[in-house]
């Protein structure tokens, strides 16, 4: 019974899970006259689905409600886009919700491989999404903001002088001083926000479920696609309603959408197609979510711009110029006009009904507080340890990397029993170059848990760091003990990635030209996190020499032609360059 209390909080949080697997078990109480040891709690909570996983430390019912949305916004995109039932052999998605802005801002969390416009400095940007190789992760800040519509504008409604005024207000100067308090951006939301016409909400519940359909389309339907259509994809669910058992609506016009307009402006279609919003300095009109919203709205739920939208990301998924694949739209003129026009009831939204019996709420369990603080730093740990190639953010980025170091020894030194935290440091140190200190830690976990295959991997990755540096008659050897380690891990644990990835690098590591056995295991990774553009450039890399190409053109093209700029990008795009080479027809001499 001790063990069963145990080990669903092991499982959960030492290894992601795969999709349709339950790792929080409810369990009954201790036997009769045993008392359990005495455990630090924390305020954060996870609350798990079939293909989620969130961790938040506000009220446990709002966790649980949102875990649920979310699950219920996995089954409206599996019904629309025809896998529901399919097989699903994907890892869960990890989101973690975060206070105010200024806590999520104080993490630092930039985003490396996915990124949102260029919007207006209006629109809040407090979203995180990293697809790691051993699974995808996001954060956002767990409050609404709020803009404002016209920025010069005074506004002040009744409501808000009885509710904000501190005194009487007695002259011109009075009213402008309430005004100037009420309106500005507020990083909550609330008093600033309601009722005040000149301020627009943006909830950060809009923002997740935004981001959670660019996963789910990144997830299962891994194309080259243009990042205007993958956000205005995201915008179409933003404001799902989920709320009724047994409904789920979706599609709506955002709130204040005329308004919005008027503020932004129509940003033409033109540029949006050939990418020219990418790097646009003219800010009215300007590209915000509401343009991705109408043009993907459109071209979604109207019957005569399906099939043309069909045709236009087949174009772009083979590679097709941004020119070649605008044209498979039909006139640009015409659609810019049906953009324009498209608001009020033009707008299509769509309900969806189902058993309201088929979701039930998810589990939700309490962290202890060794577990609170692995889960901050497994948050951390890829914005920490990707590090600029050259100029002052490099050495800012190692500066920064070094001091969360640091953190992470205090806290494996502060809980030395506690797996997590020692498999966290082990990745941390090995992923930094740290071979010696990668191996100490890995040593550590083991003595917690003799046969753990995340610290037997990293213990074998770090051994084979350490080969680079021991003498030539001696890197055989190391490489072998590496190679055994990291597939003992494996043979415990089949389904994880890490040990697969682990084990195509020690190849790199040595020089050597990794086996089909190795090149085996990095496609298997790729199929359970298709998202992540660190295994799709090693597979494309490795596919490259072999005799068929397009496997490598397949793998590497939504990496090369996607819609980020990770820092894989430029290699893939590298390769890709040289497949299309090779394979043009070769002009005759007499020609």
């Amino acid at each position: 019974m001790a063990g069963l209390l145990s080990t669903p909080a092991l499982a959960q949080l030492t290894s992601v899970p795969h999709s349709g697997e339950q790792t929080i078990v409810i369990t009954g109480r201790l036997p009769k006259g045993v008392s359990a040891a005495p455990v630090m709690m924390s305020d954060w909570r996870v609350a798990e689905t079939p293909h989620v996983l969130v961790f938040s430390k506000g009220d446990p019912k709002e966790l649980q409600r949102i875990a649920d949305h979310l699950e219920k916004l996995h089954f409206l995109l599996s019904v629309l886009l025809n896998r529901v039932d399919e097989p699903d052999d994907t890892l869960k998605l990890q989101i973690t919700l975060i206070g105010d802005p200024a806590d999520f801002d104080h993490l630092g969390l930039h985003n490396i491989r996915w990124q949102q416009g260029p919007y207006p400095g209006e629109f809040p940007n407090q979203i995180y999404y990293d697809p790691r190789e051993d699974g995808a992760v996001m954060a956002t800040a767990h409050v609404d903001q709020c803009f404002k519509m016209v920025r010069d504008a005074v506004v002040v409604s009744g409501d808000e002088i009885l509710n904000h005024a501190v005194g009487p207000i007695n002259s011109a100067s009075d009213v402008a001083d309430l005004a100037s308090s009420l309106n500005t951006s507020s990083p909550k939301g609330g008093a600033a926000c309601e009722g005040n016409p000149n301020m627009v909400s943006v909830t950060a519940e809009s923002r997740l479920y935004s981001a959670f359909a660019q996963h789910y389309l990144l997830t299962y339907f891994p194309e080259a696609y243009p990042r205007w259509y993958l956000e205005g994809f995201g915008e179409i669910f933003a404001n799902m309603d989920a709320n009724t058992p047994g409904v789920i609506e979706y599609g709506r016009e955002p709130d204040r959408y005329p308004a919005l307009l008027d503020k932004f402006g129509h940003y033409p279609v033109r540029k949006v197609l050939d990418g020219t919003y990418l790097h646009d300095k003219q800010w009215t009109p300007a590209f915000s979510p509401y343009s991705a919203w109408a043009l993907a709205h459109l071209l979604f739920f109207s019957p005569q711009w399906k099939v043309p939208l069909h045709n236009y990301l087949a174009a772009v998924a083979r590679g097709a110029s941004a020119v070649e694949a605008a044209s498979a739209l039909g006139d640009i003129k015409k659609l810019q006009r049906a953009v324009s026009g498209y608001r009020g009831t033009e707008v299509s939204f769509e309900r969806l009904t189902y058993p309201a019996y088929k979701f039930q709420p998810p589990p939700v369990r309490r962290l202890k507080q060794s577990e609170a603080v692995y889960v901050r730093g497994r948050l951390e740990l890829e914005a920490r340890v990707t590090i600029a190639d050259a100029g002052p953010a490099r050495q800012k980025a190692l500066n920064a990397r070094d001091h969360w170091l640091d953190g992470l020894r205090s806290t494996a030194a502060e809980y030395p029993n506690e797996l997590a935290d020692q498999q966290l440091l082990a990745e941390a140190e090995c992923r930094s170059g740290n071979a010696d200190r990668c191996v100490a830690a890995a040593d550590r976990a083991l003595s917690i848990a003799h046969t753990d295959p995340v610290a037997l991997t990293w213990k074998g990755y770090g051994i084979a760091l350490k080969s680079a540096s021991a003498p030539a008659n001696e890197r055989a050897a190391w490489l072998n003990e590496a190679r055994s380690t990291i597939i003992e891990a494996n043979h415990l644990d089949t389904q994880s990635v890490v040990p697969l990835l682990a084990y195509y690098r020690t190849y790199p590591i040595a020089g050597e030209q990794p086996p089909d056995i190795a090149v085996d295991g990095l496609e298997k990774s790729l199929e359970e996190v298709p998202s992540a553009p660190t295994t799709r450039l090693m597979l494309g890399s490795a596919l490259v020499a072999e005799p068929d190409p397009p496997d490598a053109r397949r793998v590497l093209l939504p990496l090369a032609d996607g819609a980020f700029d990770p820092p894989e990008k430029l290699k893939a795009q590298q390769l890709l360059a040289g497949i299309r080479v090779e394979n043009q027809p070769q002009l005759s001499s007499a020609h």
